[in-house]
């Protein structure tokens, strides 16, 4: 039930994120396509992060590589566009997922985001 919880939470806010990065970037106002490219860059990621994620640096920066990659995949525009979606998106987690920790929500960690599982506190809290 946890994985789903925060695999639901995840979807749902890294979705978030590419929306807006996508909106303020390339004008794109859909939400469902922003959650999709949430969800195949949760996968690639996962795959790319359990191959190269170990590597010290490397690791990090190939999966950020990979992870601009799937953004410039499914939105028009150049590298510098998917890398703007992507930074912007991973602001927007950071600052989400922060605010649902520091509120004791729940234990959050990040599927889909590249590093962002070192930068946000994790909370635990039962029910």
């Amino acid at each position: 039930m946890v994985v789903l919880t925060t695999f639901a939470v995840s979807l749902l806010t890294g979705g978030l994120g590419i929306y807006l990065g996508a909106r303020y970037v390339v004008g794109s106002r859909d939400y469902v396509n922003a959650a999709i490219t949430g969800l195949l860059g949760a996968v690639v990621l996962v795959v790319v992060g359990a191959l190269f994620g170990w590597v010290p640096l490397l690791g990090q920066v190939l999966l950020f590589v990979v992870y601009v990659a799937v953004i410039g995949r499914r939105y028009p525009g150049d590298w510098v566009d998917a890398a703007s979606i992507a930074a912007i998106a991973w602001a927007t987690v950071a600052v989400v997922l922060t605010v649902l920790a520091a509120a004791g929500v729940a234990t959050i960690e990040v599927f889909g985001v590249p590093a962002l599982d070192d930068l946000v506190p994790v909370v635990t809290r039962s029910f």
